[in-house]
């Protein structure tokens, strides 16, 4: 017993150095090209700003009495002022978390919803089959933009609803990835082998065709980040998402295409935020996609 013991200690740690192992070849690979380390770091840079933001931010986002207004930046207001005399700088940090949580919220939904939609319709065929993935043929149709514009008309303008509406646009993207790489597990060996000896349907989706699905999701969800950022800004742009005084980036964006030749930082500073935070995210989602292809490393 005590042979059986140590035996099953010394497996346990083969396991964990394995898992370590992988881990190290999986941060080597994603962290090789000079890209997949600019990406990352702007990513690590949004998320930290995000959860430090209150100790960061010099003013109130939305004190209207932190400085005069349309002041150029300088030494007390590193970005200047808005129309309304707020700190734009201290904005800029704020926003961070809503674009945050905007491309988190967003692609969740999408992705959830859409993975469930392809694995359901892959997994099952037959009449379901043909119902689910002519849904998402007609969704397919519109354009990404076109659905989240009617979605907002439907729910109303808010942050909220523009999150859900940009949440919903994508879901045939996701359930289309989905749909293909179940079909294309199914007729793998391993997959009729386990079906073959009478794996229960549970077993047969979670334990083999899920987990061999999720590489090619995770990337598409990766770059789909940085698509959410830009609708929901578009959104907000428009009047149909954030709204006064939320310090969201397309809605300062909004407000300073007024006074663009009089101030134009108002419209600068977050549209370089957008920038940098799309491009973050597209350049980690290649390094991901290398580190997740076997083929690629």
């Amino acid at each position: 017993m005590t042979q059986d013991l140590s035996q099953t200690e010394s497996l346990s740690q083969v396991d964990r150095l394995t898992g370590w192992r992988r881990a190290g070849d999986f941060l080597r690979v994603l962290l090789r090209s000079p890209s997949s380390k600019v990406g990352a770091a702007i990513c690590l840079l949004l998320v930290l700003t995000a959860i430090f933001a209150p100790w960061l931010a010099p003013y109130d986002p939305i004190d209207m009495g932190a400085g005069q207004a349309l002041t150029p930046p300088n030494g007390d207001y590193w970005f200047g002022t808005d129309e309304l005399g707020r700190d734009l700088f201290s904005r800029i940090l704020y926003g961070s978390r809503l674009t945050l949580q905007v491309g988190m919220i967003a692609v969740g939904i999408s992705m959830t919803a859409g993975v469930l939609v392809g694995l359901v319709a892959g997994y099952a065929g037959g009449w379901l089959e043909a119902i689910l993935m002519r849904a998402v043929d007609v969704l397919f149709s519109f354009t990404e933009t076109l659905i989240a514009l009617a979605a907002v008309a439907v729910l109303g303008p808010s942050l909220t609803n523009a999150m859900i509406a940009v949440g919903i646009s994508s879901i045939p993207f996701y359930a289309r990835i989905a749909y293909g790489a179940v079909l294309v597990e199914k007729n793998k060996e391993y997959f009729k082998a386990a079906k073959s000896v009478g794996a229960r349907h549970g077993r047969l989706i979670f334990r083999h065709i899920l987990p061999n699905i999720l590489s090619p999701i995770i990337v598409i969800a990766t770059v789909g980040v940085s698509v959410a950022v830009l609708s929901a800004s578009a959104l907000s742009f428009l009047g149909l998402g954030a709204q006064p005084p939320s310090p969201e980036w397309g809605a300062i964006l909004a407000a300073g295409r007024d006074y663009f030749k009089r101030a134009p930082w108002i419209t600068t500073f977050p549209g370089v935020a957008i920038a940098l935070t799309v491009l973050g995210f597209n350049l980690l989602g290649d390094g991901l996609r290398e580190a997740l292809d076997p083929q690629q490393r």
